[in-house]
């Protein structure tokens, strides 16, 4: 990857492009949710994704893509390449046990979560077709484990593009690694807000100072996420690495909300996904490590 020099006039435009055009589609998604059609809303967040790309491409033009590191390298970054395919999977279970040693009678393998969530018809078609509760925990853990990364990481590469391909390279020209890390990590949070507020995105909305409190939080784990996923792009140099890394944490991330009680209330801030303040402390301590380990 080349080295970037701040170009504020590039920023300002790639700033101003993203943040309109992805409020707006978040706003679409919470009015399809409050239709009744979260179905329709999942799929435009999907969408949602690529606006960065398109962001980068519209403020500092198609060469803003052209050394970005499209060639992964696999032989070279292997061992990044696994650090990204697994780690994810590895924090998230290492805070998911965190969070169930402190919050035991959280822990539920009834299915509890995906009747709220997809109603008591899912789990009865799941069992018609012979697919036991924990079957299908396994299949899912099996999924975030294989394939899943490499699928999320398509549309996660839609937004790799836009923070860590030309966003984070900036800020740290501007700031220095430690503070453009930081600050570019406020902003891919900020990035989320609507959603955070609209559709209780990630923690739900029942908890003290909803929205507020939630916010706040997810921009503590998207700073860690931005630094690990800066880290692997700046390590490999090639964008496919933070993509990876991003789309194995979105397969994972979930896995634990399957074996929780879904009315935990103002403990849905504290986990057990690895957004939550307990259950992220191995991812946060993973990115505090990186960063003292880049300052030296």
């Amino acid at each position: 990857m080349r080295k970037t020099e701040y170009n504020k006039t590039q920023v300002v435009k790639y700033l101003v492009i993203t943040f309109i055009a992805s409020y707006a589609v978040e706003f679409g998604v919470g009015a399809l949710y409050n239709r009744g059609n979260p179905a329709a809303g999942q799929l435009l967040m999907v969408g949602l994704m690529f606006i960065p790309a398109i962001a980068v491409l519209l403020s500092a033009g198609p060469s803003a893509l052209k050394d970005l590191g499209w060639n992964p390298q696999v032989p070279k970054n292997i061992r990044s390449i696994l650090i990204a395919w697994l780690s994810p999977a590895i924090l998230t279970a290492a805070g998911a046990i965190l969070y169930f040693l402190i919050f035991r009678s959280h822990f539920d393998a009834s299915g509890q979560f995906i009747v709220q969530s997809a109603g008591e018809e899912t789990l009865q078609q799941l069992e018609a077709a012979g697919i036991s509760y924990p079957v299908y925990i396994a299949i899912s853990v099996a999924q975030a484990l294989t394939y899943a990364p490499f699928i999320n990481a398509i549309p996660a590469l839609g937004e790799e593009i836009g923070w860590r391909g030309f966003l984070y390279p900036q800020l740290r020209a501007k700031y220095g690694r430690t503070a453009g890390r930081i600050v570019g990590g406020v902003i891919w949070g900020a990035f989320h807000w609507p959603l955070i507020w609209l559709i209780g995105y990630e923690y739900g909305t029942d908890y003290i100072g909803f929205p507020v409190t939630g916010i706040l939080l997810f921009c503590v784990c998207t700073i860690g996420l931005g630094i690990l996923c800066d880290w692997l792009c700046e390590r490999s140099g090639s964008i496919w690495l933070p993509s990876l890394f991003h789309g194995a944490f979105n397969a994972a991330a979930g896995v634990p909300l399957l074996l929780c009680r879904p009315d935990t209330g103002i403990a849905r801030l504290l986990g057990p996904a690895p957004n939550g303040l307990i259950a992220g402390l191995p991812l946060i301590l993973f990115a505090a490590a990186v960063m003292l380990r880049d300052d030296k």
